[in-house]
């Protein structure tokens, strides 16, 4: 029998061995130039001939392969006729945090009490995850791992989707603390005899009184004597001093206004709002209040009767056009964010160029979480963090990556759904 238990043992530990995420890339060395291809830069930009060199991890040039004269150099790789794009950046997303939903010793997104500024979601993020693993073939190459629940969720960091640990994965770490603002309507509890419909939120001051109070006191707390402890007030150091981003998940209009007030009136400096379903109707306030804005997930039904159908669309045009940056978020999700592109890509049946609907999942996530002088554009200095399409990458039949790199190094591009398409796909186009 222990013979038997030993050899179960064995087989278990291949059998994780087999399926374990890919081996990262190892660190660019030499130089590469990407010759050919029609370069999305990201700002708007588009050099339908491109040549892009790549020494060290960084990008040293990008050029019109049709006017310079610059001679090719290192590895030279041909990608005529086909994309190449800035790495995708997914914010808000629980990646990374969770494996399988259904499972609660794979989910660390979350911990116990109301005020957890200091905790990091950092420590828990799995690199070898299998979800984060099958973001790359889409040309996700960046994401920010965002705690859950209480008022003060925590703090989240942006991190890249190769990589050994989570040392290794980090790209900037606590960008930001995430607190949940109260709601001022709730649903009644129909199981103790309440009504089930929506009514005013009677506690609803009295919890905005609690996070200023909270806040307040880290103020008082990190000017004071250094000497003693407390972990949750000595976490907001980044808040007070407008070092870190303070993420605010809010929908309705008027908490919208709300959350405004407090910015002004607590001398926030840098504070971004998250979700902002009705972010629309107050777009000005917005726009006047320098906020931007990260939307929850657009490919999500209405949330009221009488919202038009293609609200969620057609929100994004309204805030650009009132002059709000904005990127597009995951509403805290984690498998879906393999689908940022398409979500940047549906925009564009609603008022946006590509080039435009681009710019939501690389340029404005990287100015918002902070990032910008290393990723968000194919420019002079930044990491090397691209990929190559075959077709338009924010569309579902043109997003066919044939190459992707983070910070020069030539990641895999398997994934197990990569693995799995391709068996039952030999399966089915034998002719037996």
């Amino acid at each position: 029998m222990k013979t038997l238990n030993k050899l179960f043992i064995v087989l278990l530990l291949a059998t994780f061995t087999v399926q374990a995420q890919q081996t990262p890339a190892q660190k660019q060395t030499g130089e590469i130039t990407l010759t050919g291809g029609t370069a999305h830069i990201g700002n708007g930009t588009v050099i339908e001939k491109s040549l892009i060199f790549i020494k060290d991890g960084k990008i040293t040039g990008v050029y019109d392969a049709l006017t310079t004269k610059m001679p090719l150099r290192g590895e030279i790789i041909n990608i005529e006729g086909q994309h190449v794009y800035p790495g995708f950046i997914a914010p808000d997303t629980t990646l990374g945090l969770v494996e399988i939903e259904a499972v609660r010793a794979t989910e660390d997104q979350d911990e116990i009490g109301e005020y957890n500024p200091h905790i990091e979601a950092i420590v828990a993020y799995n690199a070898e995850s299998k979800v984060v693993e099958s973001m790359r073939p889409n040309g996700v190459l960046i994401a920010q791992a965002v705690p859950q629940g209480g008022t003060i969720s925590g703090q989240s960091s942006v991190v890249q989707l190769d990589a050994w640990n989570w040392e290794d994965a980090v790209v900037k770490r606590g960008d930001g603390i995430h607190l949940n603002w109260p709601n001022s309507y709730k649903r009644g509890r129909w199981w103790e005899g309440e009504d089930p419909g929506y009514s005013p939120n009677k506690d609803y001051k009295s919890d905005i009184l609690e996070i200023e109070d909270f806040i307040a006191q880290s103020r008082a707390f990190t000017s004071g004597d250094s000497s003693i402890k407390n972990l949750p007030y000595a976490a907001m150091q980044g808040i007070i001093n407008g070092t870190q981003n303070l993420y605010i998940h809010v929908d309705s209009d008027k908490e919208i206004l709300d959350v405004l007030k407090f910015k002004k009136d607590l001398k926030i400096e840098k504070l971004v709002l998250v979700g902002a379903y009705r972010g629309y109707k107050v777009a000005d306030q917005i726009a006047k209040a320098n906020v931007p804005v990260i939307l929850a997930r657009v490919h999500s039904l209405p949330d009221a009767e009488d919202d038009d159908y293609n609200i969620s669309f057609k929100m994004v045009k309204d805030l650009i056009d009132a002059k709000v940056t904005v990127a597009l978020g995951n509403s805290g999700e984690y498998w879906q964010s393999r689908n940022i592109p398409f979500y940047a890509g549906q925009t564009t049946a609603h008022g946006l160029s590509f080039e435009d609907a681009l710019q939501l999942i690389t340029k404005n996530p990287a100015t918002i979480l902070g990032v910008s002088d290393q990723l968000g554009t194919l420019e002079v200095g930044k990491d090397a963090t691209l990929f190559v399409s075959k077709g338009n990458a924010l569309e579902m039949q043109g997003n066919s990556i044939t190459r992707a790199m983070i910070s020069g190094r030539s990641i895999s591009l398997e994934s197990h759904q990569t693995k799995l398409y391709k068996r039952y796909m030999d399966k089915y186009s034998r002719t037996e």
